[in-house]
Order: structure tokens, then sequence, then C-alpha cells
């Protein structure tokens, strides 16, 4: 049976919001205090929050485990620590992927005194439980994402981006006006999750803005033209029932 297209739009404004004296929170999916049972997650993408943490502020030691987490840094400088030995520095174009598998605990704290830190932190379901946990970091250039889909985290080896244990590409894109590209699936059963990190897109006939998301379910083609000078971030996502 052949599925239709579906997309799902999410504006900026949508997104469910957390707040305390030292961080703001956006939420996509249900996370902590944010509670939403239509959104819990798309496929094996289970967490997309955007967050901004005061100068010197930040995440004191937790725990996770049975997930693959990762954070683009999108300004300022975020310090990591971890029961691994890692400690880092995340600055503007790094990305990172921690795999909690069976159990991990680090911190995370904006490593300035005068400057907030702003990135996004994203959760991926893992293919299996309880595997060993691991650290991964690494800088994209802005010449690597100039106006082209670069991916920044895969499970293919043969990629230039960070590894990934699931069925899941992150791709990066920064786009001059009127660039733009149509993307085809690797696998039929996936999905695409588009997020606009800046500027304005246009997706088919939809217009979407800084901070938009789509849902794009049983995509066959996606074309996206930017219609301003734009960042994307778009994940493509098994949605087999887990």
């Amino acid at each position: 049976m052949h599925s239709v297209m579906e997309i799902e739009i999410i504006r900026s404004s949508d997104r469910g919001r957390t707040e305390s004296e030292w961080l703001e929170s956006r939420h996509l999916f249900s996370f902590g205090q944010y509670h939403n049972l239509q959104r819990i997650n798309f496929g094996t993408l289970r967490v997309f929050n955007e967050d901004i943490v005061k100068p010197g502020k930040g995440f004191a030691t937790h725990a996770h485990d049975n997930m693959e987490i990762v954070t683009i840094v999108l300004k300022g400088e975020l310090k990591h620590k971890d029961n691994l030995g890692n400690e880092m520095i995340l600055k503007k174009g790094d990305v990172q992927r921690m795999s909690a598998g069976s159990g991990i605990k680090h911190s995370e704290y904006n490593n300035s005194s005068t400057k907030k830190a702003h990135f996004l932190q994203i959760w991926v379901y893992p293919e299996e439980r309880d595997m060993a946990p691991s650290y991964e970091q690494k800088h994209f250039t802005p010449k690597q994402l100039k106006n082209a889909l670069f991916p920044i985290v895969s499970k293919i080896p043969e990629d230039r981006g960070l590894t990934i244990h699931q069925t899941a590409t992150f791709f990066r894109a920064d786009l001059d006006e009127g660039q733009g590209f149509v993307y085809t699936p690797v696998s039929k059963g996936n999905g695409d999750f588009l997020f606009v990190m800046g500027g304005e897109i246009a997706l088919g006939d939809k217009v979407l803005k800084e901070g938009d998301t789509a849902l794009i379910s049983h995509p066959e083609q996606v074309q996206i033209e930017a219609l301003c000078s734009s960042k994307i971030l778009l994940i493509e996502v098994g949605l087999l029932t887990l």
C-alpha cells in the first residue's frame, strides 16, 4: 500500500516553553515539565530542545542511559565533563555526539562568565540497548555547510560527520538567498525532520521561518529553497514503531 506524504508544521511559538532563573528552553516534544501527549516523538527522534543558558550557569552532573544525544552549539561556549574522562569545550560550529548506552554521567556549563550559551540538544533512541557509552566531537566550517547538505551525524562510516548508533542522518546547510535542493530520503521507511535555525525557507508551497519545524512523513522528495540567507537542520530518521 502506497503511503501519501504528510507534512506537519510546528511554528516556533507553538513549541513547549520552560524557564528558570538561568535557563530558557523550547521543546518540540514532551520533556521535563513540558507535557504534550500529542508530541512524544517523531520516529526514533525523541527530544529536540533549544536551550539558552546564562553566563556561568549550567546542568550539574546527571546521568543518562540508552540514548544517542547530539548537541549543536549555535552561540557561545559549552563546557562538557563526563565520567569517561572527557573534558571538552564546545564552541559555535562544534557538534557533540554522546552515546549514553549502559550509563554515563556528565555536566554541561556555560563556559563564559559574560555571554549566554545557545545550543540545540537532540536525543535519538539507539538501535541497541546497553551499549558501551562513548563520546565524539567535531567542528564544521562555514565552507563545508555553504549551499550544500553536509552530513554532520550519520551511521555511515564513510560520511565525514560524527557516528550515531541508529539509522539516522543529520544534515546541515547554510543557504544563500535563492539557493536550495531537492532531497530524496535514503529509505522509504524514513521520515524527514526539518528545523529552520535562521532565515526563511520555502518547503514546497509552505513557508517556514526561524524556529519553525516540519515533520515530513512518507516523503518521496523534499524541495527546499532559501527565501533569504538561511540556516537549516534536516534529520532523516526511521519511522518504524518502536
